[in-house]
């Protein structure tokens, strides 16, 4: 059932010719059918409501960790001895004539990378030593090592990693998993966004947007510093009870444009105005990072007041603690073209890595020491790979740096229904090419959704004449990583 679904009859012409783009076939359909398929039990005037999922689902939470700009992953997670055999060789042609690289033409040199690597955990994970603490906690972690996607810029991989398609317009990941199960904080918003530094991602609020769902299943940003979420705080003049009194009378007149025109996006506008006003007593208290210990500021190297990455890994714990159902964290920086010394494979890669290492880690052993891990889906990747060869921009400098490549990559999760210390899938030894178990961005996306105990294929919703999913027209859930 969608919980949107109103009678023909009570549409406004406005909004009824506002759906006609597949014709009003389609929007009878629509309203005979409805939009929702997981079975949630939300209603207009509560639409973020805790749901039922499909299945029992291991996972209650979400914190996507997403690297800004694509980290290297031949120099962190996949080891290829035969690569560095063959540093600074001239690129066999099969594997680069007739594709299209960002930055690259020519015949380029291949590079073997300049880090050491060794194996760490019981389980005997490869890990570069750009990396220091998250060995720590090695044996929590699920690796793929077979990722593949479409795209090789940065914005639509983006959208294609977070709304299943490289093109504007579609809902986000976060936006289909608040809207298919609601939250279990009605004081806070489901989906929460934070960014590090203050530097949104290429593909820009898109990569939370709500698409065509209704715009109550939208990310909301927080911020680290300041107040956490702007025009939050009463203005001079105005207390809590004539704030209370000046809503009341806003939803009155709502109420009233509801019942003449029977218009959904009104009472979206209402259920965004109180959870407005219930945000300001809860999200100040969720945000406020002065009241951790300095036992544990010190653990993520946090600090009340900064835009760190260490500030948003504690704050996405002490969110998913609270019920938030989805917590959405990007770090600018991780965009390894070699273009400067700050940001070469070298020194640059091992300073980057110091600000993502030791909060991440924390992260992983904080959720575990809490109980939360299990029920805590934490994935952490970027939106493609790197080449195995050296840049064209850089080749003749002492500076090394890759370009984008979408064909394979490595990312990590742990918790929330995964296989702990286990890597899953192949490169081929020169890290060209999935040598064995590819996913593509659609499995990852249907494997996150089944972990939620939602099957892919049912979270639908009906706009322009058909039924969208998140996973689009494929996509296949990848039980082998399922614990």
């Amino acid at each position: 059932m969608n919980p949107f679904h109103r009678p023909l009859q009570n549409v406004t012409r406005r909004y009824f010719l506002s759906q006609c783009q597949a014709g009003l076939g389609g929007l009878a359909l629509s309203s005979l059918l409805g939009g929702m398929a997981s079975g949630a039990e939300a209603t207009p005037s509560n639409p973020m409501a805790p749901a039922q999922p499909h299945f029992p689902a291991k996972a209650k939470s979400v914190i996507y960790l997403h690297m800004t700009g694509s980290p290297p992953n031949l120099d962190l997670f996949d080891y290829k001895p035969e690569l560095i055999k063959h540093n600074d060789k001239d690129c066999p042609a099969e594997f680069f004539e007739g594709k299209e690289f960002a930055f690259t033409t020519g015949t380029p040199k291949l590079m073997g990378t300049p880090h050491k690597f060794r194996k760490v955990g019981k389980s005997g994970m490869w890990m570069s030593d750009a990396l220091t603490h998250l060995e720590e906690v090695a044996d929590d972690l699920c690796f793929i090592h077979s990722m593949n996607t479409d795209q090789f810029n940065h914005a639509p991989a983006e959208l294609l990693l977070y709304t299943g398609s490289p093109r504007l317009g579609r809902p986000s990941m976060g936006s289909w998993v608040t809207y298919g199960l609601g939250s279990e904080n009605a004081n806070l918003p489901g989906f929460v966004v934070l960014v590090s530094s203050g530097v949104n991602p290429a593909g820009g609020n898109s990569d939370w947007g709500s698409g065509f769902l209704p715009s109550v299943y939208q990310g909301v940003q927080c911020r680290s510093k300041g107040d956490p979420v702007l025009y939050l705080n009463n203005p001079a003049g105005m207390d809590k009870d004539m704030r209370r009194m000046t809503l009341d009378a806003m939803n009155d007149l709502n109420e009233m444009e509801l019942q003449r025109m029977g218009n959904p996006e009104t009472e979206t506008r209402i259920s965004q105005y109180e959870l407005a006003f219930r945000m300001q007593m809860a999200a100040p208290e969720a945000m406020d990072l002065s009241q951790e210990t300095q036992a544990t500021l010190d653990a993520y190297g946090a600090k009340p007041g900064d835009s760190s990455l260490a500030n948003n890994c504690l704050l996405a714990r002490r969110l998913v603690e609270r019920g938030v159902r989805f917590v959405q964290l990007f770090d600018w920086g991780w965009d390894f073209h070699g273009t400067s010394v700050a940001t070469g494979l070298q020194d640059g890669l091992r300073d980057k890595c110091a600000t993502m290492d030791r909060p991440v880690t924390t992260l992983i052993k904080d959720l575990k020491q809490r109980g939360l891990l299990d029920e805590t889906l934490v994935i952490w990747g970027g939106e493609f790979g790197r080449t195995p060869f050296r840049e064209g921009r850089t080749a003749g400098s002492n500076v090394l740096g890759r370009d984008h490549y979408p064909d394979v990559f490595s990312l990590w999760m742990a918790g929330g229904g995964v296989k702990p210390g286990f890597s899953y899938g192949a490169s081929d030894e020169l890290g060209f090419k999935v040598a064995e178990n590819k996913v593509h961005i659609h499995d990852l996306q249907a494997t996150i959704l089944h972990c939620l105990g939602m099957n892919h294929e049912r979270l639908t919703y009906h706009f322009a004449g058909r039924d969208y999913r998140l996973t689009d027209v494929h996509g296949n859930v990848v039980h082998d990583i399922l614990a």
